[in-house]
């Protein structure tokens, strides 16, 4: 027979730890592998409002490396034509 919950928000939690008394820890163990993998930015709160979610900032930036590389690739092709005209 199951143990009915009176209140499901009940646990064995305390509302506060002192965590200076525990064992066992060790501060900074998995700082190599969060920097390895992450990649976090915080946006200004205007820039974020004109970007519901990640793949809308991506969108966007995959769209500004490709006319920034239309733009070196056209810097480029003008200082040819200048140093060797038709």
């Amino acid at each position: 027979m199951k143990r009915e919950v009176e209140n499901e928000m009940e646990d064995e939690l305390l509302s506060e730890y002192d965590f200076a008394q525990m064992e066992g820890g060790v501060k900074g163990k998995y700082i190599e592998r969060y920097r390895a993998g992450t990649n976090l930015v915080l946006l200004d709160p205007d820039v974020a409002q004109a970007f519901p979610n990640d793949a809308a900032v991506n969108g966007a930036l995959r769209m500004l490396i490709q006319v920034a590389q239309r733009q070196q690739l056209n810097t480029a092709v003008q200082q040819m034509d200048t140093r060797f005209p038709g």
